[in-house]
This record gives C-alpha cells, sequence and structure tokens, in this order.
C-alpha cells in the first residue's frame, strides 16, 4: 500500500513540475510577436531632453541600434512587441540598473506585460548596457519618472 501511495506522489508531482515548466513556455500555437509581424504603434508619448549627457549619446546609439527594434523609438514600447521603457515599473525602485544587465545577459520572463520572453541579447558589452541605462533613465527622468535609486 504505501508504494503506492508513494508512486502516485511522484506521478502528481511530476505532473505539477510539467504544468508549472509549461506555463512559462510560450505557445507553440500561438506566434511570436515580432516587429515584423505587429504594428508599431508607440504604447507612451517620450520627451526627449534638450541634452543628453555623453554616456548617454552612446546609449541612445546602441539603443537605436539593438533594441528600438522591439522596445520602439525611444523607449516607447510597440503595441503587441516590448513594454515601454519609459514608464514608472522601469523606474530604479523597481527595476535597478543591475535588471537591465540581466535582461541583456539572461532575457526575462514575462511578468508585468501581456508580451512574450524576452530573450537574451547578444553582442552587447558591460560598456555598451550601462550607456543604454544611461539613456533610458535621462528618458525617464524628463519624462517625470523620478529617480530613487
Amino acid at each position: 500500500m504505501t508504494k503506492h501511495l508513494v508512486l502516485a506522489g511522484t506521478v502528481l508531482a511530476l505532473g505539477a513540475a510539467t504544468f508549472a515548466v509549461l506555463q512559462f513556455q510560450p505557445s507553440p500555437h500561438q506566434p511570436v510577436a515580432t516587429p515584423e509581424t505587429t504594428s508599431t504603434t508607440a504604447m507612451v508619448a517620450v520627451t526627449q531632453p534638450a541634452v543628453h549627457s555623453e554616456l548617454a549619446q552612446m546609449g541612445k546609439r546602441a539603443f537605436e541600434a539593438t533594441c528600438a527594434a522591439c522596445h520602439g523609438d525611444n523607449a516607447a514600447g510597440q503595441e503587441g512587441v516590448a513594454p515601454p521603457l519609459v514608464h514608472k515599473i522601469y523606474e530604479p525602485g523597481h527595476h535597478s540598473d543591475m535588471a537591465f544587465f540581466m535582461a541583456v545577459d539572461n532575457g526575462v520572463r514575462a511578468h508585468h506585460w501581456a508580451f512574450d520572453n524576452m530573450p537574451p541579447v547578444a553582442g552587447l558589452t558591460k560598456g555598451d548596457v550601462k550607456a543604454i541605462v544611461a539613456y533610458v533613465r535621462e528618458l525617464q527622468r524628463e519624462n517625470g519618472i523620478f529617480l530613487n535609486a
């Protein structure tokens, strides 16, 4: 009798684990949204600062080359593709600078928004990411997202 209970418990545990893992995988029946398959409607209006710091200017160029295809011009997001980074959710009190480094290195499981998971981004150095973060933080500050970290 005890063997049957252990076997049943094991089967239930494996089933629950499989279910949990599958919840975080994109559905094979739903295509992944990409800039080529969706409209490029900005999700928020973004005002550029009159002047960017030298580091943020480098970050703007890196952002435009690697991030804007999904996160949109000026980090305004794109409906159906990727969220805006100029948003209170991404202020340092909620997403530290390190969160951006981790997102580039490891990708991000979808959580705050109804988008697919973000894959890791190849080809960016730590210096590139530091500059991108400076650019995003300057955009946030200009748009009333107060930096508390």
